[in-house]
């Protein structure tokens, strides 16, 4: 660990205390943000885990309706009948701020009748109607699937990069502040100590020069 060359002054001390302060707040707060979002995390991993396995669930069907309608349908038939969509829709996209960490929030907005099929049912099969039926209730469920699974990365890439500042204050910077301060203090300990030495023997030989003598006489007489 790189210690922080400072001038061994009060001034510095004062300002590597300031800033270590300041360190132990951020810290502090930081830890807080880090808690907050892991347990927002949490959360949307568990609806995003719960909602993944209801959209496979849903598109196994799907496509099992679909595979079973292509089987006994002509590939032109089957083309024929997909060929004009029976709805349209757009997809509005807005933002929230979870913890600082702008996130997407999708809205699907369906356009035209919800009903009916857009293709002639003679030579169709059911299993194509059911598919195209299951396919269509499942578009809610994969507009708030990608608005989760997106949501679960931001958060995550937040996590880290707050986790890596509190690393980075409570194992560099706050026990380099720490070692700062206590180098500064013990060396202005030391020159103060050396002050008082000094002054004791300024005072010593005050005293002597008072009574005509010198200190090292004084101290024979004794």
């Amino acid at each position: 660990m790189a210690e922080i060359r400072v001038n061994p002054t009060r001034m510095e001390l004062k300002k590597l205390k300031t800033r270590y302060t300041t360190a132990r707040r951020g810290h502090k707060l930081l830890k807080d943000k880090r808690d907050e979002l892991m347990k927002q995390f949490l959360e949307v991993v568990r609806e995003d885990k719960a909602l993944r396995e209801k959209v496979e669930a849903g598109l196994a069907r799907a496509y099992g309706s679909f595979s079973v309608a292509a089987a006994v349908s002509s590939p032109a038939m089957l083309e024929e009948a997909m060929i004009l969509p029976r709805r349209a829709g757009s997809l509005k996209v807005d933002s929230r701020n979870v913890m600082s960490v702008t996130v997407p929030k999708f809205s699907m907005e369906l356009i035209g009748e919800g009903g009916g099929c857009n293709y002639g049912l003679a030579f169709t099969s059911g299993e194509l109607d059911s598919a195209l039926r299951e396919f269509g209730e499942m578009m809610t469920d994969l507009v708030r699937l990608a608005e989760l699974e997106k949501t679960a990365q931001l958060l995550a890439e937040e996590i880290e990069r707050t986790r890596r500042r509190v690393n980075a204050l409570e194992y560099i910077m706050m026990p380099q502040l720490q070692a700062g301060i206590k180098s500064i203090t013990m060396k202005l300990d030391e020159n103060e100590r050396g002050n008082l030495t000094r002054l004791m023997k300024v005072k010593d030989m005050m005293l002597a020069a008072g009574r005509g003598g010198t200190p090292e006489t004084d101290e024979e007489e004794a």
